[in-house]
C-alpha cells in the first residue's frame, strides 16, 4: 500500500510539472502574440494579463520545489557543496526569528528585482541586484571569519540598510523619488561604522592583558573610526563623479554665491550674489541649459550635509557606548549592546588544538 502511495505521489507530481510548464510557455506565448496587436482595454487582453498572473504565480511556487529538488541533486552528487549547505543551514538556524524572517524576505524581494530588470533589459541594475545579495553574505562571513557574533538587532539593521541603498536606493530610485532617502541613510551609516569600531577596539580591550582603555577613549575612538569612514565614501562619491558617468554627489539648488573669482577688481574679496532665480550653462557647441530655481550646486552641499549627519550617528552611538562601558562594569545592561558584536567563546576541542 506503500508503494502503491509513492508511485501515485511521484505520478501526480510529474503531472504537475508538466502543467506548470506548458502554463508557463503558454502565457509567454500569449503575452508575446497580444502586447504588440492588442488594445489595453481590450477583453482579449484582460485575460491574457490575468492568466499571466497566474502563470506567474505558478512559476514562484515551483520554481521553489524544482529548486528544492536541484539543490537535493546537487548535494547528493558534491560532497564539498553538500558540507557547505550544513553550513549555511546551521547559520540560518543560529540567527534570531525576526532577522532570519528579515534576511529570507529580502533576498526574495532583490531577486525579485534582478528577474525584473533582466526581462526589461535594464542590465546595470541586473548586476546591482546581484551585487546585493552577495552583501547579504557579509555579516555572516564577518561573524566566521572573526569569530564574534553579531547581535540580532545590529544584524537585521545591516540587511535592511543594505537592501534600502541598493535595491530601494539605486535600482528603485529611491534618491530621487523621496526627499531626505540618502540623509537617511547617511545617518544610520555613522552610527553602525560607530559601533563596530567601538566593537573592534573594545573586543581588543577585553582580551588583552596590557589594554585597559577609558570608556571615554573607547567612545572617542568609535566617533573617529565612524568619521573616518564616512569621509573615505565621500572620497568614493567624488572620485565615482570624476571619472565614471554617475551623480554619486547629489546636485542642490542654491540661491546665494560668495565668490572671489568673479570680483572684477582681483582682490580678495567675496562678491556676493543673493536670490539667483536662474542660471543659464553655455557649452562650447552653443548648446544652452537653463537651471531654474537658483544656482546648481554639483556637491558640495551634499558632501558636507552627508558628513554632517554621519556626525550626528557617531555622536549618538559613541554616547550609548560611552554608559555602555561603565554599566556592563557594573553588571547592568545598556540600550548600546544590541549593536556591538561580542566575541564567540572558543569550544573546548579547538582551544586544546590550538
Amino acid at each position: 500500500m506503500r508503494k502503491f502511495a509513492v508511485a501515485f505521489l511521484n505520478k501526480i507530481r510529474h503531472i504537475s510539472n508538466v502543467l506548470a510548464i506548458a502554463i508557463i510557455i503558454s502565457a509567454g506565448i500569449l503575452l508575446a502574440y497580444a502586447l504588440p496587436r492588442g488594445e489595453p482595454s481590450s477583453l482579449f487582453l484582460l485575460l491574457v494579463y490575468n492568466y499571466s498572473v497566474f502563470a506567474l504565480v505558478v512559476l514562484i511556487f515551483k520554481s521553489m520545489e524544482w529548486g528544492r529538488g536541484i539543490n537535493d541533486f546537487i548535494r547528493r552528487k558534491n560532497p564539498a557543496y553538500d558540507r557547505f549547505w550544513e553550513n549555511h543551514v546551521k547559520t540560518m538556524n543560529a540567527k534570531g526569528r525576526v532577522t532570519r524572517g528579515i534576511y529570507i524576505t529580502l533576498r526574495i524581494l532583490t531577486v525579485m528585482s534582478a528577474v525584473a530588470s533582466l526581462l526589461l533589459g535594464q542590465y546595470n541594475q541586473f548586476v546591482l541586484a546581484v551585487f546585493t545579495l552577495l552583501l547579504f553574505t557579509l555579516p555572516d562571513i564577518i561573524q566566521k571569519r572573526f569569530a564574534v557574533r553579531l547581535p540580532s538587532t545590529l544584524e537585521s539593521i545591516i540587511y535592511c540598510f543594505i537592501f534600502a541603498a541598493e535595491v530601494l536606493g539605486e535600482i528603485n530610485n529611491f534618491y530621487g523619488l523621496i526627499p531626505g532617502w540618502d540623509t537617511m541613510l547617511h545617518t544610520i551609516n555613522g552610527f553602525l561604522c560607530a559601533a563596530i569600531g567601538f566593537a573592534l577596539v573594545d573586543m581588543l580591550n577585553r582580551n588583552s592583558r596590557h589594554l585597559h582603555l577609558s570608556p571615554l577613549y573607547l567612545a572617542l575612538t568609535a566617533f573617529c573610526f565612524s568619521m573616518t569612514v564616512g569621509v573615505l565614501w565621500e572620497f568614493i562619491e567624488y572620485f565615482g563623479d570624476q571619472f565614471f558617468p554617475v551623480d554619486m554627489q547629489k546636485d542642490t539648488i542654491v540661491t546665494t554665491v560668495k565668490s572671489i573669482l568673479i570680483n572684477p577688481t582681483g582682490e580678495n574679496v567675496p562678491v556676493i550674489l543673493k536670490d539667483i532665480h536662474e542660471t543659464t550653462i553655455g557649452l562650447a557647441g552653443g548648446e544652452t541649459f537653463v537651471v531654474q530655481g537658483g544656482y546648481l550646486d554639483i556637491g558640495i552641499v551634499d558632501t558636507m550635509k552627508d558628513l554632517f549627519v554621519n556626525f550626528i550617528g557617531a555622536v549618538v552611538f559613541s554616547f550609548f557606548g560611552y554608559f555602555y562601558v561603565r554599566q556592563r562594569d557594573d553588571g547592568r545592561k545598556n540600550f548600546a549592546e544590541r549593536f556591538i558584536p561580542v566575541v564567540e567563546p572558543i569550544a573546548q576541542g579547538q582551544e586544546s588544538q590550538a
